[in-house]
């Protein structure tokens, strides 16, 4: 063996060392868990929840720092480019995850090829909501509605280009409706116009929208996911109420890291989470929200990224929509 071979060897010898002596010893600072989006929206809610038992499962303190604009994808880049230690984590919607591609053509970062996946957190169905003086009890009502006087209704889109704006689109496309589509900041700006009347209609995460429809400040005309959600079990299905057979959509919440991020600490931090979701209080805490948790391996969740890609690419070339 030459003397140049040997160098390489000794190189990479030496960072595999490296790579384990970190991950053995990580954390041991504090974790960033940056979400994408304002305040008071779905992911947010996640990260607030899970942050406190990670900090006492790993003993290391873990702040929930909010990064808002472009539907997500500003705080996805900064994400994307910090450095692959462990300590600055992601927890994003299937939006910034897998939809921003086809949305954005000058997106700075590849979900699929800058992201380490650690876990799918949870799944949370968009719940088809309305303010309560709009003339329609369900998902088919609305529809009339819509058919009878195209554009009237404005649909409150949470941030353009995102899995809520996608939701809109697919179910307008496959009824025919028309409806004008006014943008937000993020789910909670959305919400609170739609209680407001300044917009009529919206898909938005369950977690966000169900207290509202519980205390009576929004109606639910169905839920998109594929069968009745255990949570609201007398919210009809849009596949059941609209006829819309395959009809699922939802925040699909999970935790991405740097793609530089070693595979000892994703696997650490998957293990960590998983034990988490798993306890009682977590679970009760997240159905009593309307979420249901999901959690699988890395590789499973990184394949689902990979599929929802291709699902809303497909979407998006169909209705012909524009994302200016």
């Amino acid at each position: 063996m030459n003397r140049l071979a040997r160098r390489i060897l000794a190189a990479a010898a030496a960072l595999v060392a490296a790579t384990a002596v970190n991950a053995q010893s990580w954390p041991n600072k504090t974790i960033k868990i940056i979400v994408p989006y304002p305040p008071g929206g779905t992911s947010d809610i996640l990260a607030r929840s899970l942050g406190p038992k990670i900090t006492e499962a790993l003993g290391q303190s873990v702040i929930v720092e909010n990064k808002p604009g472009a539907t997500g994808n500003i705080g996805a880049d900064f994400v994307a480019k910090s450095p692959g230690d462990g300590y600055t984590l992601l927890l994003a919607d299937i939006g910034s995850l897998a939809i921003a591609p086809s949305v954005v053509p000058t997106l700075a970062f590849d979900p699929v090829k800058d992201f380490a996946p650690v876990i799918m957190v949870a799944y949370s169905p968009h719940i088809l909501a309305a303010h309560p003086s709009v003339a329609a009890k369900d998902a088919k009502e609305l529809v009339a509605l819509a058919k009878a006087k195209p554009d009237s209704l404005n649909f409150a889109v949470s941030g353009i280009g995102g899995a809520n704006h996608l939701a809109g689109i697919d179910f307008a496309m496959r009824t025919g409706i028309k409806w004008t589509y006014v943008p937000y900041k993020g789910g909670s700006q959305a919400i609170a116009d739609v209680m407001g009347g300044q917009a009529q209609v919206l898909f938005n995460g369950m977690l966000a929208t169900y207290p509202a429809v519980k205390d009576g400040k929004l109606k639910a005309l169905a839920i998109s996911s594929a069968k009745r959600f255990a949570a609201a079990p007398d919210i009809p299905t849009v596949a059941e109420s609209a006829g819309l057979a395959g009809f699922e959509t939802g925040s699909f919440q999970g935790i991405v890291a740097p793609a530089s991020t070693p595979a000892d600490v994703v696997n650490k931090l998957h293990a960590t989470i998983t034990k988490i979701l798993a306890t009682p209080e977590m679970k009760d805490r997240l159905d009593k929200a309307g979420a249901e948790v999901r959690p699988g391996s890395p590789a499973e969740f990184g394949k689902f990224i990979a599929s929802e890609k291709a699902r809303w690419a497909k979407v998006v070339k169909e209705s012909g929509a524009k994302f200016d």
